[in-house]
């Protein structure tokens, strides 16, 4: 796992299935508790409606709750995209952007539940808004977390 943010926010960048649909990662903070995502609008990300395609919308927030965790959990962790699902409020249309925070109580909640080698399958929400602030697609990510070494327990 990398440990630098900038090289990360590089990499995903020019990451072929970002780089060709419009996604960039603009922001990534170098402690990897924040990441802010851009999805421009282009004549080749467009569907037949004028709107941005669904499955834009629905890669454009993939790996990031992922990846954040990963790296504050300092790769120790299995951490996986284990279902999600989209529901799309307006079309989307235009620059939207979606933001990924990853805060310490969440970090030593995950801590805690996964302590005895148990998984930990928490949903986090990501919100798709227009140059407006307004709501495009709300996602449900469920993940799923446990400790690669799993603790053993003294009896």
């Amino acid at each position: 796992m990398l440990k630098k943010a900038w090289l990360l926010k590089l990499l995903l960048n020019i990451w072929p299935p970002f780089l060709f649909t419009g996604i960039k990662v603009t922001e990534l903070s170098s402690d990897f508790r924040q990441a802010k995502v851009r999805l421009k609008m282009r004549a080749w990300n467009k569907n037949a409606l004028g709107t941005h395609f669904g499955g834009s919308l629905f890669s454009m927030t993939d790996p990031f709750y992922v990846l954040m965790i990963l790296a504050r959990l300092d790769n120790q962790y299995y951490v996986w995209d284990k279902s999600a699902d989209i529901d799309f409020i307006k079309p989307g249309k235009g620059e939207v952007t979606a933001d990924f925070y990853v805060s310490d109580d969440f970090i030593n909640e995950i801590i805690e539940k996964t302590r005895h080698g148990e998984k930990y399958q928490p949903t986090v929400n990501v919100y798709v808004k227009n140059i407006d602030g307004e709501l495009v697609a709300k996602l449900n990510r469920r993940l799923y977390i446990r400790q690669k070494n799993k603790p053993t327990l003294l009896t």
